[in-house]
């Protein structure tokens, strides 16, 4: 009897080794799985996460990935000339150059810094001297980056006050930081902003056709999601460009030149304003309208310029 009772004991003890090490291996094999998955989700978010593509989280906690920037490099490399000059802040300069494979003003080597201040002087200063000023340069697009739509902090406005603190330190005569603040020294967009900053170039370009959109049934047209204000300057038009392509999300917005030829053209009727269509047949699949798209591309005929407008 006291040998069977041994033998009992020990398979009872050999049966709760087993159970232990079988616990054991199970928290091993779900701490090897957890750290895998975390391990690509921090490799997903910290260490591969370019500037170009931003990332949003919606109420329920999805991700949502905004891809704008590669949208509109995209545009420019397939619809301007090869010869094009973009004009925009010299953040963009490099992003332009690789991915758009076009000619800019400025870039991330800033060593020319009067020539990033002569762009600093045409984004500050008003549309019929800016225009003045990109004729020189013989400028075909202006780029500006506008987080307005979507809350992106890291726009051109909120970068703006650098624009003009850089044209001031060469053209000091003509801009002057103090004329972008209101008399109590605030920087405001609102009606309460000052008359210089709601009529300067970077303002009619960013905040253009901005006063009749309507975000959603909380907010009322014209609300700037980056600053939480009103925009003070809703009612105004573009003399001296043309809007040629806005992103999805509003993200990046970019304004054909016009040339002096362009004021003496006759006036082309709406009836006749029609783009020319191929014969080639396209299956709906392909042809349905897409966001960020261009549907039914213009002919391109050589020795004539064509104008995109969306």
């Amino acid at each position: 009897g006291a040998v069977d009772s041994k033998h009992e004991q020990q398979k009872e003890v050999d049966g709760l080794g087993a159970n232990i090490r079988g616990v054991v291996i199970v928290g091993v094999v779900m701490m090897l799985l957890m750290f895998a998955v975390h391990c690509t989700w921090v490799t997903s978010n910290a260490y591969s996460s370019p500037s170009i593509v931003l990332a949003s989280y919606s109420n329920d906690g999805s991700r949502q990935i905004l891809d704008d920037f590669r949208e509109a490099y995209h545009w420019l490399s397939h619809n301007t000339a090869n010869d094009a000059r973009v004009m925009s802040w010299w953040d963009y300069g490099y992003q332009i150059a690789g991915m758009a494979n076009r000619t800019t003003l400025v870039d991330n080597n800033t060593w020319n810094n009067s020539h990033i201040a002569l762009v600093g002087k045409a984004m500050s200063s008003t549309e019929d001297d800016a225009y003045k000023i990109m004729l020189s340069l013989d400028v075909d697009y202006v780029l500006v980056i506008f987080g307005g739509v979507i809350g992106y902090s890291g726009d051109d406005i909120n970068k703006f006050l650098w624009m003009v603190r850089i044209a001031e330190g060469e053209h000091p005569k003509d801009i002057r930081e103090s004329d972008y603040f209101t008399d109590r020294g605030e920087f405001r967009v609102d009606a309460e902003g000052s008359p210089t900053l709601l009529n300067c170039l970077m303002y009619k370009l960013s905040y253009y056709r901005f006063g009749d959109l309507k975000l959603d049934y909380r907010s009322p047209s014209g609300y700037d999601r980056t600053r939480n204000v009103i925009i003070g300057n809703k009612n105004f038009d573009l003399t001296y460009l043309d809007e040629a392509y806005t992103t999805e999300h509003w993200l990046v917005r970019i304004y054909r030149v016009k040339k002096e030829d362009d004021f003496n053209r006759p006036r082309i009727p709406v009836a006749e304003r029609k783009i020319k269509r191929s014969d080639a047949f396209v299956s709906k699949k392909t042809n349905r309208r897409r966001k960020g798209s261009i549907k039914n591309k213009p002919v391109v005929v050589k020795g004539k310029k064509n104008t995109v407008r969306t």
